[in-house]
């Protein structure tokens, strides 16, 4: 584990006072992160209507999703170091700006181009504004109880985003058109653009050069943005068509090629001081294979829920709120858990009764009830999710400065959403290529859908499960989120 020189640890008699506006900081921040969460579903819901009044093919409104997915997980280191850098206070607000425009843009598309641009540009913004606001979040806040406090707060407005993004969807399309699901971004975005410079102050890495590392850079988006796609492409031709294993075998490549790059820059992307944080590591490899099992599971309920169950787009959003209710509840208790039995415990926890639910879940039939077929299996699994979020987050930045509070955020942000788009592809393909050949052997398709739903469900607990390895593998200390000492970097006003 890396550490930061003796002259870089707070003295209590010299260190900077917590800032006293930093709980409506964190208000404002946390509406920032809740819009970025709640785009994700939401837009996912109103795929239907978008496919039949703009004219997409099957095929392309795959593109919806994929093109947001593709800048926001491509960009975000490259956002995490540029917030480092230049100020981020100033990249959430260039963020924050850029993907209200988008969203903008997005509801008035008159074209599928039109639309897969904007979404294009929404990504972008969200890997500004997102790093962005969770390193500030980190610097905002000392280690301890406040800074667990905040994450945790930050954690459950996710999860309720997330939530909330399903059943405003499905709200927003009955009554006022898909459109809607786009523009509800924009007074979000507005509320917070005028909230930040009453709130949240400038602060930035106390660095005197601003040198940029343009060949890390390059290679990083590159290679991030390269498996992404080889993701994305893979649901549609097959992960062993040409395409997707050039894309694949490119990215780990150009990934390779970047880690050879930043040992050797002045100022590197990814500073070594993080590529040797274990923490750091473990943490964002807990958090991918967190966001697979959820993304997974997500895509294939909707599905049973609908294509199976015959639920209609707001029943479906509607049964999924009680798993975002323990999704708020159990990060409110994750930050408590760290500070008595520290993070990889209560990750394992979190790992142990995410794959348990999962499992449950998996035993949901076509017909039966919804409050014992799938209640309790949401219940626990909203739960699971904060508890191994909230404290792989606090653990993640346990030897991590503010200087490189950025680059930090960028990293474990990256981690989720590639890990996200990996776990929903392999997921879904195992799942659909079980009901296919159940089909192909004379089963019926609602018997054949609802195995395929079980397969899925299996594999995404074995992803949730696979964490209580991880949980273990954080060597460190008990209390982790109590036990490092206050960096402070100099606060540029």
């Amino acid at each position: 584990m890396s550490t930061a020189p003796p002259t870089d640890v707070a003295d209590p008699a010299t260190a900077a006072p917590p800032d006293p506006r930093r709980w409506r900081a964190l208000a404002v921040l946390a509406l920032a992160q809740f819009m970025v969460v709640l785009d994700v579903t939401i837009a996912n819901v109103a795929l239907p209507a978008i496919q039949t009044d703009l004219g997409f093919s099957p095929i392309d409104l795959q593109w919806v999703v994929g093109a947001y997915t593709l800048t926001f997980g491509g960009l975000l280191l490259l956002g995490g170091r540029v917030a480092d850098l230049l100020g981020r206070r100033r990249m959430l607000s260039v963020g924050l700006g850029l993907f209200a425009i988008a969203s903008l843009a997005a509801g008035f598309a008159p074209s599928s181009g039109a639309l897969i641009a904007a979404r294009a540009l929404q990504g972008v913004g969200g890997a500004l504004l997102s790093p962005a606001a969770l390193s500030i979040v980190t610097v905002t806040f000392a280690p301890g109880r406040e800074r667990g406090i905040a994450l945790g707060v930050w954690g459950a407005l996710a999860g309720l985003g997330g939530t909330a993004g399903v059943v405003a969807g499905g709200l927003l399309i009955d009554s006022l058109g898909w459109e809607w699901v786009f523009f509800v971004n924009v007074p979000i975005a507005l509320i917070a653009l005028v909230a930040i410079p009453l709130t949240i102050r400038e602060s930035r890495a106390d660095t005197t050069t601003r040198s940029f590392d343009v060949a890390g850079a390059v290679l990083g988006t590159a290679g991030v943005s390269a498996l992404v796609l080889g993701v994305i492409r893979s649901d549609v031709l097959g992960w062993g068509a040409f395409e997707v294993l050039a894309l694949l075998g490119g990215g780990a490549l150009m990934l390779a090629l970047f880690a050879l790059v930043e040992t050797r820059a002045a100022a590197p992307l990814v500073p070594p001081r993080l590529a040797r944080s274990r923490p750091l590591a473990l943490s964002g490899l807990a958090l991918a294979l967190n966001g697979s099992a959820f993304i997974g599971m997500f895509y294939l309920s909707a599905i049973f829920l609908q294509g199976v169950r015959g639920a209609s787009a707001i029943e479906t959003g509607l049964q999924f709120v009680p798993m975002g209710v323990t999704a708020v509840a159990g990060a409110i208790v994750a930050q408590n858990l760290v500070g008595r039995i520290g993070a990889r415990t209560t990750i394992a926890i979190g790992a142990l009764l995410g794959g348990g639910s999962l499992l449950l879940l998996s035993t949901a039939t076509a017909g039966g009830s919804y409050a014992t077929d799938l209640l309790p299996g949401f219940l626990l699994y909203g739960a699971s999710i904060s508890l191994i979020g909230v404290p792989a987050q606090i653990g993640a930045v346990t030897d991590v400065t503010d200087q490189d509070a950025g680059s930090a955020s960028g990293l474990l942000s990256a981690a989720y959403q590639v890990g996200s788009a990996l776990g929903l592809a392999i997921i879904t393909t195992i799942a659909t290529g079980h009901v296919d050949d159940l089909i192909g052997r004379g089963v019926a398709a609602s018997a054949a859908q609802t195995a395929g739903f079980e397969r899925g469900l299996q594999l995404a607990a074995g992803l949730a499960v696979l964490n209580v390895v991880i949980a273990f593998a954080l060597a460190g200390r008990r209390r982790t989120a109590d036990a490092t000492p206050r960096v402070v970097a100099p606060m540029a006003h």
